[in-house]
């Protein structure tokens, strides 16, 4: 694990959460959607990311029904993000996903369990 890539933060409507955030922050995020996850992304280069479903059967659309908005996951830059997973497997710590799938950016990336209350990815970057 080389270092706190992002942390992701769910939203019920991105243009909505983006007037506040752009303001906030100063910066104007990278905006993507991502059909692995049914969801639309606005990335800013401070390490904050939004996140709004794109479908009812979104991940994001799950978590905001069952707890609103707000923090959904920290994820961790890696180097080798197969080599990560199967560390971690036999190590017992549960995965969302035993292989990589396409993350924002096109970048690898998987869902760990929630660690202490909190959602997990792993983004591959190499160096």
């Amino acid at each position: 694990m080389r270092k706190v890539d992002h942390v992701g933060i769910a939203v019920a409507d991105l243009d909505e959460a983006r007037r506040t955030w752009d303001a906030l922050l100063g910066q104007t995020p990278v905006v993507e959607d991502v059909p692995t996850q049914k969801v639309r992304t606005a990335t800013y280069p401070c390490g904050i990311e939004l996140v709004a479903p794109q479908s009812p059967e979104s991940p994001i659309s799950r978590f905001l029904a069952k707890r609103g908005p707000g923090i959904h996951h920290v994820t961790l830059a890696v180097d080798d993000i197969a080599g990560e997973l199967a560390r971690l497997k036999s190590q017992g710590v549960k995965l969302v996903n035993e292989a990589p799938v396409k993350g924002a950016g096109g970048l690898p990336v998987a869902f760990l369990q929630p660690v202490g209350g909190v959602l997990v990815e792993l983004k591959e970057k190499r160096r």
